[in-house]
């Protein structure tokens, strides 16, 4: 509990500052301003504007995870799921997390799929940890994975299909060298988690592999939580190719999840009282989280309701105009990092930049592929990073993980992978990718 409470706090001066330097900025850059009471109230004031209904879908997608997870641990659902899986591929447990790792970046390159990896996530922590790993590599094999392959974005609808529309170029055009990317960064991830988890690797209880015993009850959620979850993910994957699903893949995954964990629990012989008082306490445990989405989404606020986000822009222009090909293709690729953090939406970012970097970059001779290339990539990996993200926030907050741990272990990869990805960007110019 106090570590819970520690990692809250950090969490909570962090943010704080991003929003206080988000306000000096509305005073440095000398626009419209925002009132500063109106400041102090953006976190709520934040509900009411243009992105206000994703931020409440998002905190309601949160209390639901908050509460099903609680129930299904309290139930005793998740730690025999979790003593099956390690009955079943303890012996093997390195080859389970290569394929984990490849299955949740295909999800998020080839679908799209980020936010609605959450509710697996805390399922796949706890797997990781009764593997002898520990959470953090929990958190690699599934949201840093899928955040990996959301900015590898192969076939991503929300970064490379939005940006390509917007920048004239046909639907998934230039897939060689993001199929090429996809690669580099799966065996890059691997590696990174590969190497973390030798070092902090437990022998398995050989109790657990070798005399698990079925539960008849228990056998029952579990083949129902299976089915129904699936039916969840056959949707999702659906969705590139139904329009009508791609504005509602959050709400079905935490519908699906919700009906999934309810039936689940009720198979294992608990009471309607019970359920009830898991998933109150499970839904009063995770509202700290809640609070941390909120000052989140106020940042995006304050920048739009002062005018700061059309005043970078305009610097943006002006400073990409001095520059030669090389540095200009980087500097591309520093903006998309910088601006996730005060707009972690991808379909939004790309309607704010790719309008204004697009005709800017094919005056200097850089292509608009190599242009929304550089947009995955900057959207994509700071997902996994940025405190501002909701659905880091909420990863780390099922999982008990303090945000400087996460820091702590990640910022190498981050590294890592900004030296390989610029990289790649780099060889695109040198080979005219278009």
């Amino acid at each position: 509990m106090q570590d819970q409470k520690k990692s809250f706090l950090i969490s909570t001066i962090t943010i704080g500052c991003l929003m206080v330097f988000t306000y000096v900025l509305t005073l440095v850059l000398e626009c419209d301003g925002i009132p500063f009471y109106r400041w102090i109230l953006s976190p709520v004031l934040a509900l009411g504007s243009s992105s206000g209904s994703t931020t409440i879908a998002v905190l309601v997608f949160l209390l639901i995870i908050g509460g099903i997870t609680n129930g299904l641990n309290k139930c005793g659902f998740m730690e025999y799921m979790l003593n099956k899986i390690v009955n079943k591929y303890g012996k093997r447990r390195y080859t389970l997390m290569f394929m984990m790792v490849l299955f949740f970046m295909i999800m998020g390159s080839v679908v799209g799929t980020f936010e609605e990896v959450v509710p697996v996530t805390p399922i796949i922590v706890s797997l990781a940890i009764n593997l002898g790993f520990d959470a953090l590599t929990g958190i690699g094999m599934s949201l840093l994975a899928v955040g990996c392959g959301f900015a590898a974005g192969v076939f991503n609808p929300f970064t490379i299909g939005v940006a390509q529309e917007l920048a004239g170029l046909p639907m998934f055009s230039g897939v060689s060298l993001r199929l090429i990317s996809f690669v580099l960064i799966y065996a890059l991830l691997m590696f990174f988690l590969y190497s973390h988890a030798k070092k902090v690797e437990k022998s398995i209880n050989e109790n657990m592999v070798n005399n698990f015993e079925e539960n008849e009850n228990m056998e029952k959620a579990y083949l129902a939580f299976v089915f129904i979850f699936s039916i969840a993910i056959v949707l999702v994957l659906a969705s590139p190719f139904i329009t009508a699903l791609q504005d509602y893949t959050l709400i079905i995954v935490a519908l699906m999840f919700l009906i999934a964990g309810i039936v689940s629990i009720k198979l294992t012989k608990i009471s309607n009282k019970e359920l009830f008082n898991f998933f109150k306490d499970g839904v009063i445990d995770i509202l700290p989280s809640a609070l941390l989405i909120l000052m989140a989404s106020s940042i995006k606020f304050t920048m739009e309701e002062s005018g700061v986000l059309n005043s970078i822009l305009e610097y943006i222009a002006s400073a990409a105009s001095l520059m030669n090909r090389v540095e200009l293709i980087l500097f591309i690729y520093l903006i998309c990092l910088l601006l996730e953090i005060f707009v972690p939406s991808g379909s939004a970012k790309a309607f704010l930049l790719i309008p204004l970097l697009a005709p800017l970059a094919s005056r200097f001779g850089l292509s608009a592929q190599l242009i929304v290339l550089a947009f995955a990539y900057g959207d994509g990996f700071s997902n996994v990073f940025y405190p501002t993200n909701p659905a880091l926030i909420i990863s780390l907050s099922l999982t008990n993980v303090s945000y400087r741990n996460w820091f702590k272990y990640s910022w190498k990869f981050q590294v890592a992978n900004l030296v390989l990805t610029s990289t790649i960007l780099l060889l695109g110019l040198m080979i005219n990718y278009c």
